[in-house]
Protein backbone atom coordinates (compact mmCIF):
# COMPACT_ATOMS: atom_id res chain seq x y z
CA UNK A 1 0.00 0.00 0.00
CA UNK A 2 1.52 3.41 -0.36
CA UNK A 3 2.12 5.58 1.93
CA UNK A 4 -0.09 8.73 2.48
CA UNK A 5 1.10 12.24 3.55
CA UNK A 6 -0.18 14.04 6.43
CA UNK A 7 0.47 17.57 8.04
CA UNK A 8 0.60 17.39 11.94
CA UNK A 9 0.67 20.81 13.35
CA UNK A 10 1.05 21.51 17.58
CA UNK A 11 1.23 24.51 19.78
CA UNK A 12 3.57 24.28 22.61
CA UNK A 13 1.93 24.74 25.79
CA UNK A 14 4.76 24.16 27.76
CA UNK A 15 8.32 23.85 26.07
CA UNK A 16 10.76 21.78 28.54
CA UNK A 17 13.96 20.12 26.86
CA UNK A 18 13.51 17.20 25.27
CA UNK A 19 9.60 17.53 23.97
CA UNK A 20 10.36 17.41 20.18
CA UNK A 21 12.43 14.08 21.22
CA UNK A 22 9.71 12.50 22.31
CA UNK A 23 7.03 13.85 19.75
CA UNK A 24 9.35 11.95 17.26
CA UNK A 25 9.85 8.72 19.32
CA UNK A 26 5.94 8.31 19.92
CA UNK A 27 5.73 8.65 16.14
CA UNK A 28 8.64 6.43 15.42
CA UNK A 29 7.01 3.65 17.19
CA UNK A 30 4.03 4.11 15.61
CA UNK A 31 5.93 3.35 12.22
CA UNK A 32 5.32 7.58 11.30
CA UNK A 33 8.19 9.00 9.12
CA UNK A 34 8.69 12.17 9.34
CA UNK A 35 9.65 14.29 6.30
CA UNK A 36 9.93 17.67 6.74
CA UNK A 37 10.13 19.50 10.68
CA UNK A 38 9.74 23.62 11.53
CA UNK A 39 8.92 25.86 13.27
CA UNK A 40 5.74 27.62 12.09
CA UNK A 41 4.36 30.93 13.33
CA UNK A 42 5.11 31.67 17.22
CA UNK A 43 5.23 28.72 19.59
CA UNK A 44 3.75 26.48 16.51
CA UNK A 45 5.68 24.00 15.14
CA UNK A 46 4.73 21.94 11.84
CA UNK A 47 5.25 18.50 10.24
CA UNK A 48 5.05 16.84 7.21
CA UNK A 49 4.15 12.55 8.19
CA UNK A 50 4.24 9.98 6.03
CA UNK A 51 1.77 6.70 7.14
CA UNK A 52 0.44 3.07 5.74
CA UNK A 53 -3.30 3.85 6.73
CA UNK A 54 -5.70 6.46 8.08
CA UNK A 55 -6.18 4.72 10.96
CA UNK A 56 -2.45 5.18 12.70
CA UNK A 57 -3.83 9.18 12.19
CA UNK A 58 -6.60 7.95 14.35
CA UNK A 59 -4.47 6.54 17.02
CA UNK A 60 -1.41 9.31 17.28
CA UNK A 61 -5.14 11.85 17.15
CA UNK A 62 -6.33 10.06 20.26
CA UNK A 63 -3.08 9.43 22.16
CA UNK A 64 -1.90 13.41 21.48
CA UNK A 65 -4.90 14.87 22.47
CA UNK A 66 -3.73 13.25 26.56
CA UNK A 67 -0.53 15.14 26.40
CA UNK A 68 -0.82 18.13 28.10
CA UNK A 69 3.07 19.66 27.01
CA UNK A 70 1.13 20.75 23.70
CA UNK A 71 -2.22 21.34 21.48
CA UNK A 72 -3.33 19.88 18.13
CA UNK A 73 -4.04 22.61 16.00
CA UNK A 74 -4.30 20.77 13.01
CA UNK A 75 -3.93 17.32 12.10
CA UNK A 76 -4.97 17.03 7.85
CA UNK A 77 -4.30 15.91 4.72
CA UNK A 78 -1.70 18.56 3.57
CA UNK A 79 -2.71 21.70 1.48
CA UNK A 80 -0.53 23.96 -0.30
CA UNK A 81 -0.33 26.40 2.54
CA UNK A 82 0.57 23.65 4.53
CA UNK A 83 3.27 22.35 2.81
CA UNK A 84 4.70 26.48 2.90
CA UNK A 85 4.37 26.56 6.13
CA UNK A 86 6.62 24.04 6.93
CA UNK A 87 9.07 24.96 4.28
CA UNK A 88 9.50 28.94 5.15
CA UNK A 89 8.21 28.71 8.81
CA UNK A 90 5.05 31.23 8.01
CA UNK A 91 1.56 30.98 6.94
CA UNK A 92 0.57 32.81 3.98
CA UNK A 93 -2.30 34.91 5.23
CA UNK A 94 -5.32 35.50 2.93
CA UNK A 95 -8.11 38.35 3.40
CA UNK A 96 -10.98 38.04 5.99
CA UNK A 97 -13.69 38.53 3.28
CA UNK A 98 -11.90 37.55 0.52
CA UNK A 99 -10.21 33.38 0.79
CA UNK A 100 -8.76 33.89 -2.71
CA UNK A 101 -6.93 36.92 -2.10
CA UNK A 102 -3.60 36.39 -0.46
CA UNK A 103 -1.41 39.13 1.22
CA UNK A 104 2.63 39.08 1.10
CA UNK A 105 5.16 41.85 2.16
CA UNK A 106 8.32 42.64 0.01
CA UNK A 107 10.33 40.90 2.76
CA UNK A 108 8.48 37.58 2.05
CA UNK A 109 9.56 37.23 -1.69
CA UNK A 110 10.70 33.80 -1.27
CA UNK A 111 7.47 32.53 0.17
CA UNK A 112 5.65 34.48 -2.73
CA UNK A 113 7.95 32.61 -5.45
CA UNK A 114 7.91 29.37 -3.90
CA UNK A 115 3.56 30.15 -3.79
CA UNK A 116 3.42 31.06 -7.12
CA UNK A 117 5.54 28.30 -8.45
CA UNK A 118 3.44 25.78 -7.51
CA UNK A 119 0.22 27.42 -8.92
CA UNK A 120 2.11 27.64 -12.32
CA UNK A 121 2.09 23.89 -11.96
CA UNK A 122 -1.55 23.41 -11.87
CA UNK A 123 -2.75 22.04 -15.33
CA UNK A 124 -5.69 24.19 -17.52
CA UNK A 125 -6.97 27.39 -17.67
CA UNK A 126 -6.09 29.83 -14.12
CA UNK A 127 -5.62 33.51 -13.98
CA UNK A 128 -3.98 35.27 -11.24
CA UNK A 129 -3.98 38.79 -10.00
CA UNK A 130 -1.02 40.69 -8.27
CA UNK A 131 -1.75 43.88 -7.01
CA UNK A 132 1.10 46.69 -6.06
CA UNK A 133 2.78 49.79 -6.23
CA UNK A 134 5.78 49.96 -8.65
CA UNK A 135 9.09 48.89 -7.46
CA UNK A 136 7.79 46.63 -5.39
CA UNK A 137 9.10 43.85 -7.08
CA UNK A 138 5.85 41.87 -8.82
CA UNK A 139 7.39 41.10 -12.33
CA UNK A 140 10.32 39.75 -11.23
CA UNK A 141 8.80 37.43 -8.80
CA UNK A 142 6.20 36.05 -11.41
CA UNK A 143 9.50 35.34 -13.59
CA UNK A 144 11.20 33.59 -10.94
CA UNK A 145 8.52 31.76 -10.02
CA UNK A 146 8.16 30.79 -14.06
CA UNK A 147 12.02 29.82 -13.64
CA UNK A 148 11.31 27.59 -10.17
CA UNK A 149 8.00 26.14 -11.70
CA UNK A 150 10.03 25.32 -14.97
CA UNK A 151 8.01 27.19 -17.31
CA UNK A 152 8.81 29.30 -20.37
CA UNK A 153 7.29 32.96 -19.30
CA UNK A 154 5.66 35.21 -22.18
CA UNK A 155 4.86 39.15 -21.87
CA UNK A 156 2.15 40.13 -23.93
CA UNK A 157 2.58 43.77 -22.46
CA UNK A 158 4.86 44.51 -19.49
CA UNK A 159 6.73 47.43 -18.00
CA UNK A 160 9.86 45.39 -16.96
CA UNK A 161 12.03 46.59 -19.45
CA UNK A 162 10.44 48.81 -21.82
CA UNK A 163 6.81 49.54 -22.04
CA UNK A 164 6.03 46.30 -24.38
CA UNK A 165 2.66 45.26 -26.08
CA UNK A 166 2.66 42.36 -28.17
CA UNK A 167 0.05 41.89 -31.08
CA UNK A 168 0.87 38.86 -31.90
CA UNK A 169 2.66 35.31 -31.09
CA UNK A 170 4.45 32.85 -33.25
CA UNK A 171 2.79 29.45 -33.53
CA UNK A 172 5.54 28.27 -30.99
CA UNK A 173 4.51 30.66 -28.66
CA UNK A 174 1.02 29.40 -27.89
CA UNK A 175 1.34 26.49 -25.14
CA UNK A 176 -0.59 25.21 -22.46
CA UNK A 177 3.01 24.90 -20.72
CA UNK A 178 3.71 28.64 -20.71
CA UNK A 179 2.86 31.41 -18.17
CA UNK A 180 1.51 34.47 -20.06
CA UNK A 181 2.10 37.87 -18.10
CA UNK A 182 0.28 40.46 -18.88
CA UNK A 183 0.00 44.26 -17.35
CA UNK A 184 -3.37 45.45 -16.88
CA UNK A 185 -2.19 49.07 -16.79
CA UNK A 186 0.14 48.64 -19.88
CA UNK A 187 -2.84 46.99 -21.97
CA UNK A 188 -5.46 49.39 -20.99
CA UNK A 189 -3.35 52.37 -21.55
CA UNK A 190 -1.49 51.96 -24.74
CA UNK A 191 -2.59 48.60 -26.75
CA UNK A 192 -4.38 48.43 -30.11
CA UNK A 193 -7.12 46.16 -31.11
CA UNK A 194 -4.67 43.67 -32.14
CA UNK A 195 -3.13 43.34 -29.00
CA UNK A 196 -6.71 43.03 -27.39
CA UNK A 197 -7.51 40.23 -29.43
CA UNK A 198 -4.37 38.27 -28.83
CA UNK A 199 -5.50 38.51 -25.24
CA UNK A 200 -9.19 36.91 -25.91
CA UNK A 201 -7.04 34.26 -27.78
CA UNK A 202 -4.78 33.90 -24.93
CA UNK A 203 -7.15 33.55 -22.63
CA UNK A 204 -9.00 30.47 -24.09
CA UNK A 205 -5.89 28.62 -24.02
CA UNK A 206 -6.01 25.86 -21.22
CA UNK A 207 -2.98 27.80 -19.63
CA UNK A 208 -1.35 30.41 -16.59
CA UNK A 209 -2.23 33.86 -17.18
CA UNK A 210 -0.73 36.44 -14.97
CA UNK A 211 -2.64 39.86 -14.74
CA UNK A 212 -0.66 42.55 -13.03
CA UNK A 213 -3.22 45.34 -11.94
CA UNK A 214 -5.97 43.54 -12.32
CA UNK A 215 -8.11 46.22 -11.43
CA UNK A 216 -7.41 47.98 -14.52
CA UNK A 217 -8.07 44.76 -16.22
CA UNK A 218 -10.90 44.56 -15.79
CA UNK A 219 -12.36 47.50 -16.29
CA UNK A 220 -11.48 47.61 -19.77
CA UNK A 221 -12.21 44.18 -20.65
CA UNK A 222 -15.33 41.68 -20.63
CA UNK A 223 -13.66 40.28 -17.62
CA UNK A 224 -14.67 40.12 -14.30
CA UNK A 225 -12.90 39.77 -10.81
CA UNK A 226 -14.54 36.81 -10.35
CA UNK A 227 -12.62 35.22 -13.12
CA UNK A 228 -9.88 35.04 -11.05
CA UNK A 229 -8.80 31.66 -9.14
CA UNK A 230 -6.63 33.55 -7.38
CA UNK A 231 -5.72 37.30 -6.00
CA UNK A 232 -2.04 38.27 -4.53
CA UNK A 233 -1.27 41.75 -3.17
CA UNK A 234 2.24 42.20 -2.69
CA UNK A 235 3.17 45.72 -0.67
CA UNK A 236 6.53 47.14 0.21
CA UNK A 237 5.23 46.97 4.27
CA UNK A 238 2.17 45.49 6.35
CA UNK A 239 1.11 49.26 6.19
CA UNK A 240 1.39 50.72 2.46
CA UNK A 241 -1.58 51.79 0.39
CA UNK A 242 -1.96 49.88 -2.60
CA UNK A 243 -3.48 53.12 -5.22
CA UNK A 244 -3.61 53.24 -8.62
CA UNK A 245 -2.46 57.10 -8.83
CA UNK A 246 1.00 57.29 -8.74
CA UNK A 247 1.03 54.39 -11.05
CA UNK A 248 -0.77 55.72 -13.79
CA UNK A 249 1.16 58.67 -13.50
CA UNK A 250 4.31 56.94 -14.04
CA UNK A 251 2.41 55.04 -17.70
CA UNK A 252 1.19 58.30 -18.59
CA UNK A 253 5.05 59.94 -18.61
CA UNK A 254 6.31 56.58 -20.22
CA UNK A 255 7.72 55.44 -17.45
CA UNK A 256 8.16 51.75 -16.26
CA UNK A 257 8.30 49.84 -13.16
CA UNK A 258 12.03 51.56 -12.26
CA UNK A 259 10.96 54.68 -13.34
CA UNK A 260 13.79 55.04 -16.16
CA UNK A 261 11.74 56.76 -18.45
CA UNK A 262 12.04 54.02 -21.19
CA UNK A 263 9.49 54.82 -24.59
CA UNK A 264 7.45 52.21 -25.43
CA UNK A 265 8.47 48.87 -27.77
CA UNK A 266 5.07 47.86 -29.66
CA UNK A 267 5.38 44.28 -31.15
Amino acid sequence: MEKQEWYLEYQIQYNRPGLLGDIASLLGMMAINIVTINGVEDSHRGMLLLCKDEVQISRLRSILRTVDTIEITKLRKPKLRDRLAVRHGRYIHSDVDDRKTFRFVRKDLGLLVDFMAELFMKEGHKMVGIRGMPRVGKTESIVAASVSANKRWLFLSSTLLKQTVRSKLIKEEFSPDNVYIIDGMVSARKASEDHWQLVREIMRLPAMKVIEHPDIFVQETEYKMDDFDYIIELRSDEDQVITYETAEKQQNHGFNDFGDGFNMFDF
